[in-house]
């Protein structure tokens, strides 16, 4: 296994709140928020004070490690005009600020590298994550030929893609070095190459999108060849202290499409060229984001996280409709992975981290919140006591069943 949690670790605590060491870096805890696009981007794909109160609230929020969403490695690979991009200096200094305020309340903070690929240039998720429509574009929405591994586009409707020459795809490894190098300049502290949901990366993977003849293309070792040497990139630009994230389409879900078997083989892969975590996710190849012929329900999705930890021997991130601290604190328990990821759950609610400390029976006089926030909270417990309990729920007689009340 990759990483391992830290000596010093007090047994009783839970494990979702132990801390974790990948590399040379520490998370306070296995609470992870995985990117999710927003697409509020400041002028030029910069980072600014959306992003910068967006991503710092789960900082207060208790979570050990942050990912700024899916950021493009290029212009032509932004999702949407209105993401966020690392291709130049002006975005590189406008995350400064945001990784400052992260690393000072003690939790890390990663970055996605992604390429929209053949979904570049389409709507908002909001709007429908689907091909900009003639209204959109009548009204203003920027339009551009997107790419990918041939010129089939993702679905009828959206638009025909540049297919990459086999030159191209060489070029496509500068341009993901030249991405992490600025990641790293940035400052972050580890980054997540996106090899899912059908963008770039993914739709050369799978057999559905890649049916190119050359070296890029063919059997499964080919459709892995450029991710794979896109890896090799990023890595030889990143620290050895700095730990490497890919997050995978576990499954395409559709049919004679990439499946779990292939998965195993590619993270296998992943580990040789120094991959040290694998976030497990799924779908997108011939839809919106994450679409996928998957049945769905309570996590869904963490035997992906847990075949691919046990049987490649790395660390994984499991991720999809994790509710609940139980929940979570059994999947680490039961060896099915080693961090768990908040997705939509932690936009409900970004203190979750906090408020699951509390349910595992830790946390109890708020210590582990933000001193600011802490020192009020403590002191309510004293205001409360004898009608509520320490997390403001009321406290009420129970109902007499003779009298009815």
């Amino acid at each position: 296994m990759s990483a391992s949690v830290t000596a010093s670790v007090d047994a009783a605590r839970p494990m979702l709140f132990q801390p974790f060491t990948v590399r040379g870096l520490t998370l306070k805890n296995r609470l992870v928020v995985p990117p999710m696009v927003h697409y509020r981007a400041g002028p030029g794909g910069t980072c600014g004070t959306f992003h910068n109160v967006h991503l710092g609230r789960f900082a207060l929020g208790g979570f050990g490690l942050v990912f700024v969403e899916a950021t493009a490695v290029e212009e032509v690979g932004l999702i949407n005009e209105h993401d966020l991009g690392i291709w130049n200096d002006a975005q590189v200094q406008s995350f400064k600020p945001l990784i400052a305020f992260m690393k000072g309340e003690n939790t890390a903070i990663g970055i996605q590298l992604a390429h929209g690929g053949r979904k570049s240039s389409s709507q908002r998720a909001m709007d429908g994550m689907g091909p900009l429509t003639p209204e959109q574009i009548k009204a203003g929405a920027r339009l551009w030929q997107p790419v990918g591994p041939t010129s089939e586009p993702v679905a009828p409707g959206w638009l025909t893609p540049h297919q990459l020459s086999t030159e191209e795809c060489r070029a496509m490894v500068g341009t993901w070095a030249n991405a992490a190098r600025n990641a790293v300049a940035a400052g972050f502290d580890t980054i997540e190459i996106h090899t899912a949901h059908g963008y770039l990366l993914a739709s050369f993977l799978s057999p559905v999108s890649n049916t190119r003849n050359d070296e890029y293309g063919g059997d499964r070792a080919g459709r892995m060849r450029l991710p794979l040497e896109i890896v090799e990139a990023v890595r030889r630009e990143m620290p050895d202290t700095m730990p490497l994230f890919v997050r995978v389409s576990a499954v395409d879900g559709a049919p004679n499409g990439w499946n779990l078997d292939d998965t195993v083989a590619f993270a296998r892969e992943l580990k040789s060229r120094g991959v040290d975590v694998i976030d497990c996710s799924s779908g997108g190849i011939s839809g919106s984001a994450t679409a996928a012929q998957v049945p769905r329900g309570l996590g869904f999705q963490v035997p992906y996280a847990e075949r691919v930890r046990n049987e490649v021997g790395i660390a994984s991130m499991a991720v999809g409709i994790i509710l609940e601290a139980q929940q979570a604190e059994a999947i680490l328990e039961n060896g099915q992975a080693d961090l768990i990821a908040v997705g939509r759950q932690s936009q409900f609610n970004p203190n979750i981290a906090h408020h699951w400390a509390h349910d595992l029976g830790i946390n109890r006089k708020f210590e582990d919140w933000a001193p600011e926030y802490g020192w009020w909270l403590e002191k309510r417990i004293r205001t409360m006591e004898g009608f509520a309990t320490p997390v403001g729920v009321v406290k009420r007689a129970p109902r007499d069943a003779n009298s009815g009340k």
